[in-house]
């Protein structure tokens, strides 16, 4: 037998799981997912969370720190990609003979049991695109089940579990973790270098970005790819799938036309085979959010949606929780907080920023992985240049050990007139002392330096109230 089909008969057979890294952002709602279909879950993570927290409320056991009584009575284990084979869970459950299986193998599983798998791919704006497949999904009243790596709003949570014969999925290329899946329709935001603790290079990923794509079923499948990225095209090349294009480029299948920005709305019309497919009101700021909108669009003409649905969809999203999320005021100034932790992302986000205010943007940012900041570390340095003020927190290590010996005071010496703050309780101190009205101030990375952002706004109400 072999795996997938292994853990499909776990599944089925309501066998006990146990998940390492279960607070994760696509590790709970796997959870949720299989606690829903009767699976007995047990969990684990290193850090309690308020992911953690309502996990639990659903009845589900979660044991906080890895270790390896943690696995007694499952049957099977689903691990994050972040736990590595030294993990103590991992090394029982070989030791004793349980099935250890990724978090994407789980998923590819689920999908499979849909008629319609839209998986979104790329470097940057997965949440985001997927977040606006769901909106439009829903929409058409297409019951869809949903896995999204943040909060919606729209369904309270990062996913959903459906009645309909159609499964949305953000699909990460960390670990190939996407070749687990089993797409019928892939799209393909764009491709950077990224993750180079995993991949060799910049060819490495767009390697595994061409086979993904070759996942695609022929001759329905189709996969959805951004015309305007060099490393999109380069990798998807002579591939024997159907490929449909989006962008800006009058070469694209699907682009748009007459955009224009009014106090921070993109309006434009979606053109397809040369007719209007749809008219958007897209309420996000960002030249990058239209074309996360444009690739959602794509996805909708080819899962048969009417432009309006995509048209009502598309105007009623806000945003995905921590993707340029408002968070409050504090002296006046406007908080926002915002997932970017590539040089690519913090680039996007300050063109969006921009378009919305001529006032100060000042941006402390928590800069993700050891490596990561090491591979990148001058193309992060000129894309926080771009900000007026730059407050820097401490690397968050997330999956790593700091064996390179790096810190976030050797980015902050790269930037002229950049600050290291050593703690959370220095930074948020500066950055109150720093805000004054018509400033934008961005909380910015993929760790925990959210928590800033909520100290700052909250203080601020706590200070109007008196």
């Amino acid at each position: 037998m072999d795996r997938i089909a292994e853990l499909e008969k776990l599944i089925l057979e309501k066998r006990r799981c146990h998940l390492i890294g279960i607070g994760g952002v696509s590790m709970s709602p796997l959870a949720k997912v299989l606690f829903d279909r009767g699976v007995p879950v047990t969990g684990s993570d290193i850090n309690d969370s308020d992911t953690v927290k309502d996990l639990r409320s659903q009845g589900i056991t979660i044991h906080i720190g890895h270790r390896s009584e943690n696995v007694l009575g499952a049957a099977f284990v689903i691990r994050t990609a972040a736990a590595r084979e030294d993990n103590p869970e991992v090394e029982y459950a070989r030791d004793n003979g349980i099935p250890v299986f990724e978090r994407a193998e789980a998923w590819g599983v689920i999908m499979r049991h849909y008629k319609n798998a839209l998986c979104i791919s790329g470097t940057h704006g997965k949440t985001t695109t997927t977040s606006m497949c769901t909106h439009i999904l829903m929409a058409a009243n297409m019951d869809p089940t949903v896995m999204i790596g943040g909060t919606l709003a729209l369904l309270h949570a990062g996913y959903r579990v459906g009645k309909g014969d159609t499964i949305v999925l953000e699909s990460c290329e960390y670990y190939n973790s996407f070749l687990s899946f089993f797409p019928t329709v892939a799209v393909i935001l764009d491709i950077e270098a990224d993750h180079l603790d995993f991949f060799k290079d910049l060819e490495d990923v767009k390697k595994s970005f061409r086979a993904f794509a070759n996942l695609v079923p022929v001759p329905d499948g189709v996969v959805i790819a951004n015309i305007d990225d060099k490393n999109t095209m380069d990798a998807i090349d002579g591939i024997r799938r159907r490929v449909v294009t989006f962008g800006f480029s009058p070469r694209a299948d699907i682009r748009a036309k007459n955009l224009v920005v009014e106090d921070g709305v993109s309006k434009f019309d979606v053109i397809y085979k040369m007719k209007t497919y749809c008219r958007v009101e897209l309420a996000i700021p960002g030249v990058h959010n239209v074309k996360n909108a444009l690739a959602a669009a794509a996805a909708a003409i080819e899962l048969g949606i009417p432009g309006e649905a995509v048209t009502r969809g598309l105007k009623a999203f806000r945003g995905a929780a921590r993707r340029f999320e408002f968070k409050g005021t504090v002296n006046g100034a406007r908080v926002y907080d915002d997932y970017a932790h590539h040089p690519g992302e913090l680039n996007a986000l300050m063109d969006a920023v921009r378009s919305i205010t001529d006032g100060r943007v000042v941006l402390a940012f928590q800069p993700h992985t050891y490596s990561r900041t090491k591979a990148l570390f001058d193309d992060f340095a000129e894309a926080l240049k771009r900000a007026d003020k730059v407050y820097l927190a401490e690397i968050y290590a997330a999956r790593e050990r700091n064996t390179i010996g790096i810190s976030s005071a050797d980015l902050a010496a790269a930037i002229p007139g950049a600050v290291f703050c050593p703690t959370f309780e220095d930074l948020t101190e500066r950055l109150r002392a720093e805000a004054h009205p018509g400033d934008v101030i961005l909380t910015v990375g993929a760790g925990n330096i959210y928590t800033i952002c909520d100290s700052l706004t909250e203080k601020t109400a706590q200070t109007v109230g008196k």
